[in-house]
C-alpha cells in the first residue's frame, strides 16, 4: 500500500546551552505567526525561551542562540540572585523592605513588627511560614482592592484565587472568576491596586480595546506608572522566596 504522508519524529521541546561553563536551559515555542526566531529570557531570568516558526529545526534555533552567546552571557551577569526565605533575608513588601527575624521559642508566631517579620520555630520552617504569611496578606489585599473596584464599576466576581504563575499577574475568566499572583504583595501597593483594577475591568470589557483601557484609567489614575514598574521590575519578584 502506498504511503500518502510522511511520518516525522516530534521535535524536542527543551535543550541546554552552555554559556561560559554555565548550563542554561532552553525551551522552544512554536508560533504559526512567527516569521523569525525570537529569543528572550524567561521570567526567572535563568533560562531561555526560543519562539520559532513552525517546523523550524531545533538545531537551527540553537545555532541562532549560539550566535548570540555574548549577549546571553552579559545578560546572565546582570540577573539578580535568587533569594530563599531564611533568617536575616530582606525582601520587598508593599513598597517597603522587611527582614526575616526568627523567634526560636514561638513556633506558631508569624507577625510583622515595624520592618521585621518575626517567624517562630526551627530554621527549616521559616521559608514555608514566611510564604504562607505572605499569601494571607496577598489574599486580604487583593480581595479588598477587587471588592472596591467591583463596587465602583458596578460589577461582581464569582470567586478569587491565588496562583504563582510567571506568565501573567492576574486573569479574569468568562465565568467571572479572578485569579492573581500572590507575588503582587511584594510589589508597591499602587502596582497591586492597578492589577486589580485591570482584572475587574474585564468583568465589564472582556478585551483590551479602547473602552477597556479608558475604564481602567478612569478608576486607576496611576495605571501607566504601575504598568511601567511591572515591565521594568516585575520579573525580579519571581526570584524572591525560591530555592
Amino acid at each position: 500500500m502506498r504511503r500518502l504522508f510522511k511520518v516525522t519524529a516530534p521535535q524536542p521541546q527543551t535543550a541546554c546551552l552552555v554559556v561560559e561553563g554555565r548550563e542554561v536551559p532552553v525551551r522552544f515555542r512554536e508560533n504559526a505567526r512567527a516569521r523569525r526566531i525570537i529569543m528572550r529570557f524567561d521570567k526567572g531570568g535563568e533560562g531561555l525561551i526560543l519562539t520559532v516558526p513552525r517546523r523550524t529545526p531545533r538545531s537551527r534555533a540553537l545555532s541562532f542562540a549560539q550566535s548570540q552567546i555574548g549577549w546571553i552571557a552579559e545578560r546572565l551577569t546582570r540577573q539578580p540572585a535568587r533569594r530563599e526565605f531564611a533568617e536575616g533575608v530582606c525582601f520587598p513588601f508593599r513598597g517597603n523592605v522587611i527582614e526575616i527575624a526568627r523567634l526560636p521559642g514561638l513556633r506558631a508566631v508569624t507577625r510583622l513588627e515595624g520592618t521585621k517579620l518575626l517567624v517562630g520555630g526551627a530554621p527549616a520552617h521559616v521559608a514555608r511560614r514566611t510564604r504562607e504569611w505572605l499569601k494571607r496578606q496577598a489574599k486580604s489585599e487583593l480581595q479588598r482592592a477587587s471588592d472596591e473596584y467591583a463596587q465602583k464599576m458596578g460589577v461582581r466576581y464569582s470567586r478569587l484565587t491565588l496562583r504563582d504563575t510567571q506568565s501573567r499577574w492576574g486573569s479574569c475568566s468568562a465565568s467571572g472568576a479572578l485569579s492573581y499572583s500572590w507575588r503582587l504583595i511584594l510589589a508597591p501597593h499602587e502596582v497591586l491596586d492597578y492589577v486589580c483594577a485591570h482584572e475587574v475591568a474585564h468583568l465589564k470589557q472582556m478585551n483590551h480595546g479602547p473602552k477597556f483601557w479608558a475604564l481602567v484609567a478612569a478608576h486607576c489614575p496611576h495605571m501607566e506608572q504601575a504598568r511601567d514598574w511591572l515591565k521594568k521590575d516585575g520579573t525580579h519578584l519571581h526570584l524572591i522566596g525560591v530555592t
